[in-house]
């Protein structure tokens, strides 16, 4: 087991039955980043956040710093060498992730115009590739808008996972792992899905930049 994930199940002891789904999530992301794929995400409210806030501790340095390679150094020295070592110094490893909510002005013109349902579906259809991951926040499992983005993450040939609670919804059988925390409360979920993605991406960023 990841010391990451061990420290998780020590300090998180209810989360214990969900450590296998844990551990799947991570291979399954660690694939895709590896193989050049993105993260795609998609939640609503508090979930929202939790997407924007899973981008932050991916596209930058987490717990360590990521420095970028020398040869990157050297190929900004082509565009302005005074400069190319304050560029170097201030760009950071990167795991590519997309918040789908950040849209607004596409997420609102397609609400209006289109089917607010699909929001998200729209989306994946649009940046989703073969070999590209979504992850998706929902405390029921059953976010219409969220269902409707695996569906159509699936037939793209996405990885699907999902963060719910205990029931999964209908989550549950659509993604290809569902990490249930055993919380039947919105707020006693979201407060267990913060650590689980914390501990996520901890072990990415120690798997490419460790």
């Amino acid at each position: 087991m990841s010391a990451i994930l061990a420290r998780l199940m020590e300090k998180y002891p209810d989360l214990g039955g969900c450590e296998g789904q844990i551990a799947e999530a991570f291979e399954a992301l660690r694939r895709t980043f590896a193989g050049g794929g993105k993260l795609l995400l998609a939640g609503n409210g508090g979930s929202a956040a939790d997407c924007e806030h899973v981008v932050g501790e991916l596209m930058k340095g987490f717990m360590s710093k990521r420095p970028v390679p020398a040869e990157m150094r050297d190929k900004l020295a082509m565009y302005g060498e005074a400069e190319a070592d304050y560029l170097a110094g201030h760009l950071q490893g990167a795991l590519p992730a997309i918040s789908l909510v950040s849209q607004s002005a596409l997420s609102t013109a397609f609400i209006n115009d289109v089917a607010a349902d699909m929001v998200f579906a729209q989306q994946v259809y649009g940046y989703g590739r073969p070999g590209d991951a979504l992850l998706v926040f929902s405390t029921s499992g059953n976010s219409l808008n969220v269902v409707r983005a695996v569906q159509v993450a699936k037939a793209v040939g996405l990885t699907t996972i999902a963060m719910t609670g205990e029931s999964g919804g209908r989550l549950k059988e659509l993604c290809d792992i569902a990490i249930r925390v055993p919380y039947t409360s919105t707020p006693d979920i979201q407060e267990r899905h913060l650590p689980i993605y914390h501990a996520l991406c901890m072990m990415l960023e120690e798997a490419f930049f460790g």
